[in-house]
């Protein structure tokens, strides 16, 4: 242990009246009273052989509020460790947002810091919910300002800051990272790339993190294709319409960071947005899953306008040399992979400017096959569009449901992958009572800001779902299957408080349709059930992952009653935390659930069983026990973002060999697993291997 004194202590002094408030409500970890404050810090670290400099600034929105300033000496045993620095900072920080009953939101360090104590950003992420960001002096903020890519900010020469002032500098730039919400500011650069989390200068996890989210196996295949990919120098592109809101835009996020942490050179682009084209999309989503109106359809207007919008993207910012789409020998992409119907234009593109590059289409909704067969129905219009862009793909990806891809798709170009969630991001990752109380109260305020009933956990115990406000989520479905559970526990165990149900979920920029399905919700309740308005609450909520993460883990039991569904891996991020989940035969939703095991599946729009399963898991403590030790140990790691990486980057390291990849509907994960020479073992988690929904209970 190296000796250390302190030449700096923080000194701020905060209001006894208001923390007596605060930690009256905090010392029980509930969601009662007023959120807390949110503050920043700057970390400012010198080393040496022989000593040590830690700098800690804190500050609000406006002022600087507090400095710590600490001196760490080698003794004659024993050197300076960057796991006691790391320890030292974590417990500063810790401390002292419990004593001021004041929340970190982020922490800014220069890079230095970071290369020297590589663990310290992960375990800020991990055990404070504090988002660490990263500075490095020569590089632009985002790939927008820059004239062309790989150019870089010209070092300004200037005197070496002193660790105070470096501290508090770092603070305050800490604050540009933030906006409403106090959420990360999303950035979209030059072509349209995203610049995943904030051009990866947040730091939110290290390869070992992603190792420990899976078994040895899979992290021996994914291992064998990325060292592949890092050889070869190979290049990957993914396009989407969105940056943020749905679950492509999650898998995205997540997988840009597992790929960058890996060394492989993974892109992800999205087009400028253009007034009107997201309610054309919307409605062909709506259209290709059989939910739309019977008179809406994809008119020759609309084609119009999504074929110049995709156009001029792609002329504009991805075709010129060094574009994604440019040649391969040109500097652009070595895959293209298609992550949206809403685009299916890029196929073509990207064959016509390469006609050997390998490129792949991943459909990521429940399609109406049957509907799309029966000529002149609107199904059948709108996919014989899509179709006539997108069958020069050379790989058609779809959710492992086999009702899902069209008759005239020719089956040895498909291959089943199942969408994925990421283990260590704000959705799912392992928060504090501290911190889930800290956005319990967040989530509260909420509710009383909209006028609805708030949770005031631990008091309140409640059932949830998690999803957004679509016409296929079942939302009316979930009021309806309440009301019956209310009446079954008030008739049979009067003396049993009931649950309140929880509704709730992020728009999308991309979902016009999320209002209207919201104000339906809120006027069902209000005409139809008015005598469960106490207990019944409907929410949007905006893009902070923490908050959904904190619901769903202390919620009792969690619903998922699609009436359509692609995958919904809402499901699994129920389950890994441990919740029995009640949901519906519909789409990849079934894969997910062993029934009677980790949770109940009960045909779509049955809200008779619904309410029965509900009344079970409320009323026998046994069973509900059984079924949450269950929940934790079923969850495979084909659902995690590494293995979201093994799939693609099979894909990626065999197409650009120049190998025909041809699954024949195979799951993408037993081929990746395969050519890897990496078996599944005896005891190891996966999905159900079944492709008809009728052989998936």
């Amino acid at each position: 242990m190296a000796s250390d004194k302190s030449e700096r202590g923080f000194n701020r002094r905060s209001s006894a009246y208001q923390l007596d408030i605060l930690r009256g409500h905090a010392k029980k970890n509930a969601w009662t009273g007023p959120p807390l404050d949110t503050i920043y810090a700057g970390l400012a670290i010198k080393l040496n052989h022989h000593a040590a400099v830690v700098a800690i600034a804190v500050r609000d929105c406006t002022y600087l509020l507090d400095f710590f300033e600490h001196q760490f000496e080698e003794s004659d045993s024993n050197h300076i460790s960057s796991r006691e620095i790391a320890d030292f900072v974590l417990t500063r920080l810790r401390d002292y947002s419990r004593e001021h009953c004041e929340r970190f939101m982020g922490i800014a360090m220069p890079e230095e810091v970071f290369v020297r104590i590589p663990t310290l950003c992960s375990r800020l992420w991990h055990e404070l919910d504090i988002l660490p960001i990263v500075f490095r002096e020569d590089i632009a903020i985002s790939t927008f300002w820059l004239k062309s890519k790989g150019d870089k900010v010209e070092a300004k020469s200037e005197v070496k800051k002193s660790t105070d002032e470096l501290s508090e500098s770092m603070a305050r730039r800490c604050l540009r990272f933030f906006g409403p919400g106090n959420n990360p500011i999303l950035e979209v650069g030059l072509q349209g790339l995203v610049e995943v989390d904030s051009s990866l200068r947040i730091r939110i996890a290290t390869e070992d993190d992603y190792k420990d989210t899976v078994g040895p196996t899979t992290w021996a295949a994914v291992q064998h294709y990325a060292s592949d990919l890092k050889d070869r120098n190979v290049k990957i592109a993914f396009f989407s319409a969105t940056p943020q809101g749905g679950g492509v835009a999650l898998m995205r996020h997540a997988l840009v960071r597992c790929a960058v942490n890996m060394g492989v050179d993974l892109k992800w682009y999205v087009p400028k947005p253009r007034p009107g084209v997201f309610r054309i999309t919307k409605t062909n989503h709506n259209i290709l899953q059989g939910v739309s109106a019977v008179d809406e359809r994809f008119t020759a207007e609309h084609q119009k306008i999504m074929t110049d919008w995709i156009n001029e993207n792609a002329n504009r910012y991805w075709v010129s040399p060094g574009g994604p789409l440019s040649a391969p020998a040109d500097g652009g992409a070595d895959i293209v992979i298609l992550d949206d119907p809403q685009m299916p234009s890029i196929v073509s593109l990207a064959k016509q400017i390469a006609p050997n590059r390998p490129v792949v289409f991943r459909s990521h909704i429940q399609i109406r096959s049957d509907l799309i067969s029966t000529p002149g129905t609107p199904q059948e219009e709108t996919w014989a569009w899509i179709w006539e862009r997108i069958k020069m793909a050379d790989l058609f990806i779809s959710h492992p449901v086999a009702s899902f891809v069209p008759a005239n798709v020719p089956r040895e170009m498909v291959g089943f992958m199942p969408a994925t969630t990421d283990w260590l991001d704000g959705l799912n990752k392992t928060m504090s009572d501290w911190d889930v109380a800290f956005y319990g109260r967040v989530f509260n305020t909420l509710c009383r800001n909209s006028q609805i009933p708030t949770i005031n956990f631990p008091d309140d115990q409640y059932i949830v779902q998690i999803a957004r406000f679509d016409p296929s989520k079942g939302i009316l479905d979930c009021l309806d299957s309440y009301a019956k559970f209310f009446d079954l526990l008030s008739e049979k165990k009067p003396d049993v408080k009931p649950p309140k149900l929880l509704l709730c979920g992020h728009g999308s920029v991309d979902d016009p349709d999320g209002t209207v399905v919201y104000d339906s919700a809120l006027r069902y309740l209000k005409e139809d059930l008015p005598e469960l308005a106490d207990n019944v609450c409907i929410i949007r909520l905006g893009p902070t992952d923490q908050v959904l993460n904190a619901l769903l883990s202390k919620a009792k039991i969690a619903l998922q009653l699609s009436s359509r569904e692609g995958f919904e891996v809402k499901v699994s991020e129920a389950i890994h935390k441990g919740k029995p989940v009640i949901a519906s035969l519909a789409g990849g939703i079934p894969l997910q659930i062993q029934h009677g095991v980790n949770g109940f599946l009960v045909e779509v729009g049955d809200t008779d069983a619904v309410a029965e399963h509900l009344f079970e898991l409320w009323t026998d403590h046994d069973l509900y026990k059984q079924m949450s030790h269950a929940a934790l140990n079923t969850v495979s790691d084909e659902l995690g973002t590494v293995g979201s990486a093994l799939g693609w980057f099979y894909i990626a390291s065999e197409a650009t060999k120049g190998k025909a990849v041809k699954p024949n509907a195979a799951w993408i994960n037993d081929l990746a697993r395969k050519v890897a020479s990496q078996p599944y073992q005896k005891g190891e988690n996966r999905l159900k291997r079944a492709v008809k929904v009728e052989d998936m209970k």
